[in-house]
């Protein structure tokens, strides 16, 4: 076996040691060569930054091949019909769709999804932070992510989307269970609830989108029902898409930037005087944040045409290509000293939202939420610590905590 070789088979996501810090090992691979075969799930793996900024801009590349081939013209199986409400809600979905599909439902989503309409849910932002923190610091030692972190985001979207905040529960339980279908390899039970969930959500937004056409509050379901752009306008089946990548890239963004990033902050104890003291301020840490453990590891796209080469090897149609996002964003050729944590690095260019077309649609209302979290600890929790170390989830695409115990 060549030295390679031997550091490819360290490249181990079901592994709990190497999920618990990958960074090793990821940067080891990423040294020894920018590309390389993973046999076990049968994709091409990118591991430096500037080859994956490309990847992700390359417009023959696409999340999807549907749109151009049939399923057997380049060798791939028909999606299993026992998981047809997970594919159905994703059917619609902006991280799914290329042009023209793609351009048509972003345009239209983006008169309703405004840097305006995101401004304007600030003061509500900060009412649902400050009410939770304060609930949080009656509790002395509080789960970030329980206590704060998960009911705060998911608050945040069903405020936005029109949802009653009773429901928010709902959309929590419908997101983890859906969400865990994108990691590199899944058990029947996770299909299986993944396809529940998925299929009650369905049902759910279906008969929301019936209340919100006869009775519209201005909110986001309701505009989306509403909006229209030289004759276009959103089917019911496009709808329920969109609110669910919304809810789910939105939640889970927040959630896991908020607990990886607080435990890295606890564990610079000067980055987090830096924070304290105000030498930073909240908006500029939440980029390395999102850079130094991000919350999206691996990201994947199809070879849609011929001729494409990245980082010196030829790929041909139908294979699919995964970009390592954590190790890109430790890369030294990309960034200074890149394994040190330093919150006043400010670097918004990172691909912790991913890039081009796919761009994530909600990164302005994920960094407003992070940043007025920053804010809210800063102010309530001076002598904030860890309680005890935490642990991450055995997932390696979207990489988080199972809990984040704090001390006050």
């Amino acid at each position: 076996m060549s030295s390679l070789d031997s550091l490819i088979v360290r490249f181990a996501p079901q592994d709990p040691d190497f999920i618990a810090d990958p960074y090793p090992v990821l940067n080891q691979i990423r040294e020894a060569t920018p590309i390389f075969w993973n046999e076990r799930s049968h994709q091409w793996v990118l591991t430096r930054f500037h080859d994956i900024a490309a990847t992700l801009r390359d417009r023959r590349l696409g999340r999807s091949y549907s749109h151009l081939f049939d399923h057997e013209e380049i060798g791939r199986t028909k999606p299993d019909p026992r998981w047809s409400s997970f594919h159905q809600h994703e059917q619609w979905s902006l991280l799914c769709l290329e042009p023209p599909d793609h351009t048509l439902l972003r345009r239209l989503v983006s008169k309703v999804f405004t840097p305006r309409s995101i401004a304007a849910l600030r003061p509500n932002i900060e009412s649902l932070s400050a009410q939770l923190l304060d609930d949080c610091q009656d509790l002395g030692t509080f789960d970030l992510l329980r206590d704060y972190a998960q009911p705060y985001s998911v608050a945040v979207i069903c405020s936005m989307l029109g949802v009653p905040r009773s429901d928010s529960e709902l959309l929590l339980g419908w997101s983890h269970d859906i969400v865990k279908m994108y990691e590199l390899e899944s058990d029947e039970a996770t299909k299986i609830a993944a396809n529940q969930a998925a299929a009650e959500y369905i049902d759910y937004t279906r008969s929301l989108i019936a209340h919100k056409r006869k009775h519209p509050d201005g909110l986001l379901i309701s505009a989306l029902v509403q909006v229209e752009d030289e004759g276009d306008t959103l089917t019911e089946d496009q709808i329920v898409s969109t609110t669910m990548v919304l809810l789910e890239a939105g939640h889970e963004a927040t959630v896991n930037t908020l607990g990886n990033g607080v435990r890295a902050l606890l564990k610079h104890p000067d980055q987090w005087e830096r924070l304290m003291s105000g030498q930073v301020d909240a908006k500029t840490a939440v980029e390395e944040l999102l850079r130094w453990d991000s919350p999206l590891h691996l990201f994947e796209r199809w070879v849609l045409a011929e001729g494409v080469e990245i980082a010196g090897q030829t790929i041909p149609i139908g294979d699919e290509i995964a970009m390592l996002f954590g190790s890109a964003q430790r890369d030294p050729r990309r960034f200074s000293n890149p394994d040190r944590f330093d919150i006043g690095r400010g670097d918004s260019s990172h691909i912790g939202f991913g890039g081009g077309i796919h761009f994530c649609v909600g990164a302005p209302l994920a960094r407003q939420e992070i940043a007025v979290s920053l804010e809210g600890l800063v102010q309530r929790f001076p002598s904030l610590s860890l309680a005890q170390e935490p642990q991450y989830h055995p997932t390696f695409v979207i990489r988080g905590l199972r809990e984040l115990l704090l001390t006050t």
